[in-house]
Formats: C-alpha cells, sequence, structure tokens
C-alpha cells in the first residue's frame, strides 16, 4: 500500500495523472461514497456463510484505487506496474480499474460545478440555452483484432487506416470544452452513420435552434437538420472552374475550418491519454474508457477556467 509520502508525490505532480491536486481531490469527495455503497450492496447481494467484514481486509483505500486508475488511463501501463508501486497483487488493481472507470463515465462532462451533460440531448438543450455554437467530429482509436472465427471480425475494420478500431464522436463547445464523449462503434461506421444512430438530427430537428460545426463527413446533415449542422461548401466545379470561383471556395474552406479547429485540439487532449492512442484492454471497456478520460478532462478545463477568471 502506498505511503502518504509516495501518495503526496502523485497527487502533486500533474503530469502523473493529468489532473490537478484539488481536481482529485473533488473526485474522492464525490465518488468516494458512491464506491463504498456499491461495494457493500455487492457484499449484501448474495447468500454469504460468514458475517460482513469477516473476509480479508482491502489494502487498497479508495483513493489510491482512483489514483491507479487514473495512472492506467493516462499513461496506458500494464497492471503490473501500479501494483508494484502501490504495493499489492496485479489482480487487485484490475479489480479497482474495473470499479472505478465505470464510475467515472457515469459522471458525464463537467461543464460548471455541479452541472454535468450525459447524453447528447443533454448537450443539445445546453447548447440552446447558452447560445453557443456546437462542434463535432468523430475520431478512431486503434483495438486489438477480433478472433479468427469471430462473425463480426471485419466490422472493426476502419475504411480510413485500414486497422482494427472503434470510432466515437467528440462534442465540443466553440472554445474547445469537451462536452461529450459517445459510446464507441466499430470502425467500419461512418460518421454521419454513427451521428444519426446517436439521434442527432432528430434532436436538432425536434429541438432548440442550435448552431454544430462539421467536416465534409457530415455532409447531408445540413439537409436534414434545417441547416443546423454547417458543413464545407460542396465544390460546384470539378473541373476547369474560374479563377473568382477558386478564390471564394478556398475563402469559405478556411473560414470554417478555423472555426471547426477546437474540436481538433479538444480530440489531441483525450489521445494525450494514452489508453485511447491504443487500446489495449477488453473492446467491451472502451466506451466506457472514452467517456471517464471525456468527463475528467472537462472536469479538469472547468477547473482550469475558474482559476483562469480568479486571476
Amino acid at each position: 500500500m502506498a505511503g502518504n509520502a509516495s501518495r503526496a508525490a502523485i497527487i502533486s505532480d500533474r503530469r502523473i495523472t493529468g489532473l490537478s491536486a484539488d481536481v482529485i481531490a473533488e473526485l474522492v469527495a464525490e465518488l468516494g461514497p458512491l464506491w463504498h455503497e456499491r461495494h457493500q450492496a455487492r457484499l449484501t447481494s448474495r447468500p454469504r456463510q460468514r458475517a460482513i467484514g469477516a473476509s480479508a481486509k482491502h489494502r487498497l483505500v479508495f483513493v489510491d484505487r482512483l489514483l491507479a486508475t487514473l495512472v492506467h488511463l493516462r499513461h496506458a501501463t500494464t497492471h503490473d506496474v501500479p501494483a508494484c508501486w502501490f504495493g499489492v497483487d496485479r489482480s487487485t488493481i484490475t479489480r479497482a480499474v474495473g470499479e472505478v472507470r465505470p464510475l467515472l463515465a457515469e459522471r458525464g462532462c463537467t461543464i460548471a460545478p455541479g452541472v454535468r451533460l450525459r447524453t447528447l440531448a443533454e448537450v443539445i438543450d445546453r447548447l440552446g440555452v447558452s447560445g453557443r455554437t456546437g462542434i463535432i467530429d468523430g475520431t478512431e482509436i486503434r483495438v486489438r483484432r477480433p478472433a479468427a472465427g469471430r462473425r463480426d471480425r471485419d466490422k472493426f475494420i476502419s475504411g480510413k487506416t485500414r486497422q482494427n478500431a472503434v470510432k466515437t464522436m467528440v462534442v465540443t463547445d466553440g472554445d474547445g470544452r469537451m462536452l461529450l464523449g459517445s459510446p464507441t462503434r466499430p470502425g467500419s461506421c461512418a460518421d454521419i452513420t454513427h451521428a444519426r444512430q446517436l439521434g442527432l438530427v432528430k434532436l436538432l430537428a425536434d429541438g432548440p435552434a442550435v448552431e454544430i460545426l462539421a467536416d465534409a463527413g457530415y455532409q447531408g446533415l445540413g439537409a436534414q437538420t434545417g441547416g443546423r449542422v454547417v458543413t464545407p461548401p460542396h465544390r460546384k466545379f470539378k473541373k476547369n472552374a474560374p479563377d473568382w470561383y477558386e478564390e471564394m471556395y478556398q475563402r469559405q474552406r478556411t473560414a470554417h475550418s478555423s472555426r471547426r479547429i477546437r474540436v481538433e485540439h479538444g480530440i489531441a487532449h483525450l489521445k494525450n491519454w494514452r489508453d485511447l492512442a491504443r487500446h489495449l484492454g477488453r473492446r467491451e471497456h472502451i466506451s466506457d474508457t472514452v467517456q471517464a478520460v471525456a468527463s475528467l478532462l472537462s472536469h479538469q478545463q472547468t477547473a482550469d477556467l475558474a482559476l483562469a477568471q480568479q486571476r
């Protein structure tokens, strides 16, 4: 078990966990009681031959479980590394990550103290209330190749990279603040298909008037949403375009890209958490990992913004 000095060193160095000490303290205060409640519920949910509390005691307190999970997500270390760090068995770290990661995923993205966005519908409503522009884009995360003989093995092959991957849709505001990391789909799913499956078209058609910026992979959604999804302009002249048209076309695309680039920055911040650069765990856990990292990143962005405003 990590000593107080080691634990303080981990918390104080943002390079290790990717989070400031204040954000980690808030996570401990928020998730600690929830973890203890679920742990007690698991103990009482099955027949027992011994009284609760009579079994072996946990050698890893909740704050250490949280830190081990953050280190794993940030640096994609094997479970053996934090196990040696915290002085426990590898299986203890595996169990800790499996328990804490869903708690982080369920938190949603923090946009203000006590305000969470957990679904795409909540994101659209929030953008409508605040009058801000949203930006969407899809990103792929490499995963392990499915076993030979699996029926849907080819579904994970990305048409863009020709590698086994899963795809998630990222939503940020005009300043690049993380608002949502969606559940994942196999890499063969197109960006526009993923957006439709998430219900974006219906939410924009029936919801508030919101401007959503997107790249050329979402062309067609603008007509389905009454122009609320804004994509780069189509090229009307494929050959022998007039000079005036080429100049106007490039100017429009540059103006659109300069506004949309913020979502690319948001995706880059997500990929700084190495478990999303290439996911080597089980594919069924990747959605929780994406949503957990998006939650952590948004919380840190909100804390940094509040600190900058105080100064």
